[in-house]
């Protein structure tokens, strides 16, 4: 049985910058980034985060990311009740990964909470500005109270190799890193409500050989989503990372890209679409693996990763309570096996 995890988004505006106005909405620019952080060792997941705003509700509506893929592998925007520390930057690991390499990394939402994910980026992906009259509900008497900004890096920083820090480089003083997103967000009531629906997959891939990463949920609750974007994420294996609403025997298209372009959120196949309750969302990684040794699902580089974001609205109503959809994964999990799922695309589903 596998299970839906997804909950509301909240904002902090300590960090407002200005306000802008266009039509009838006043827009707010509110800019987090990390507070020129200095990774020291490999696959480090470092986090930060901001208390949120009880005054007013807040709605966002774009997402700007100031990062390059020069100095962070990927970047996630949680929203939480409370975080994982009260530290300003703490050492945090990867939200869906079930292996933590780094036994002194703490969670990134505190997990007597609420966690939800707003927002990835990932291989320079640029900047994502949802539709019109669409925004993530946050802050006020929202339930999450933190955003909370996790950055991978993969090594220390220590940038270029010019001569202005040649010297640096030999005397190992590493790079401060001020990498963040900038969000902009009105106090306007949306009349569509956003929210992030992810699934992922546990499981392993043997040495030299091909598989599949697959997850499938039934939507459960009484609502009707409509999905306008879609993220993949894997590592170096990935070749293509496809996503669909599964409704008896019908599989439709939500989208499908290889996780080597840019990891941004694209546009869905069929923007008509609508998932209902009965519906089942399925998605898969197909994966080749060129090296002579098992590649297990985990948080570092050496590991994979097998993810597919759905970003949706939903009309006069509330966004799914649970927003994670997860599997074991190969050996143990597939669709037509332990999914139950039947007449399977299966080559459309793996190749672009």
């Amino acid at each position: 049985m596998l299970n839906l995890i997804v909950f509301i988004f909240g904002l902090n505006y300590h960090y407002y910058a200005h306000t802008m106005s266009a039509k009838s909405s006043i827009y707010e620019i509110t800019q987090l980034n990390m507070p020129g952080v200095r990774p020291d060792h490999n696959e480090q997941y470092l986090c930060k985060a901001i208390k949120l705003d009880r005054t007013n509700v807040h709605y966002i509506t774009k997402f700007q990311p100031q990062i390059s893929m020069s100095r962070a592998h990927h970047m996630l925007l949680f929203g939480c009740d409370l975080p994982g520390s009260d530290e300003e930057v703490w050492d945090c690991g990867e939200m869906t990964s079930q292996s933590n390499t780094a036994s002194s990394s703490l969670p990134v939402c505190d997990p007597s909470g609420k966690t939800s994910i707003i927002y990835g980026w990932a291989k320079d992906a640029p900047a994502l500005t949802l539709p019109a009259g669409t925004g993530f509900k946050v802050a006020g008497n929202t339930e999450v109270q933190y955003l909370v900004l996790q950055v991978h890096y993969m090594h220390p920083l220590q940038g270029d190799v010019t001569l202005e820090n040649y010297f640096k480089i030999n005397l190992n003083i590493l790079e401060a890193d001020f990498s963040g997103v900038t969000l902009t967000s009105t106090t306007t009531p949306m009349p569509n409500l956003a929210g992030v629906l992810l699934i992922a997959t546990d499981g392993m891939i043997k040495a030299n050989s091909k598989e599949n990463f697959e997850a499938a949920c039934l939507i459960d609750e009484d609502v009707e989503i409509h999905p306008f974007a879609f993220r993949v994420h894997a590592h170096d294996r990935g070749i293509v990372v496809s996503g669909f609403k599964v409704h008896g025997d019908r599989w439709d298209l939500i989208g499908k890209k290889s996780p080597k372009e840019p990891q941004m959120f694209y546009p869905v196949n069929n923007t008509d679409m609508v998932i209902r309750k009965n519906d089942i969302v399925a998605a898969r990684c197909t994966m080749e693996n060129i090296e002579d040794r098992d590649i297990k699902i985990g948080a570092t580089g050496d590991d994979e990763m097998c993810n597919f974001y759905i970003m949706y609205f939903v009309q006069n109503g509330s966004i799914l309570k649970d927003n994670t959809c997860t599997s074991a994964g190969p050996p143990i999990y597939y669709w037509g096996r332990d999914g139950g799922l039947k007449n399977i695309p299966d080559k459309f589903a793996s190749t672009l």
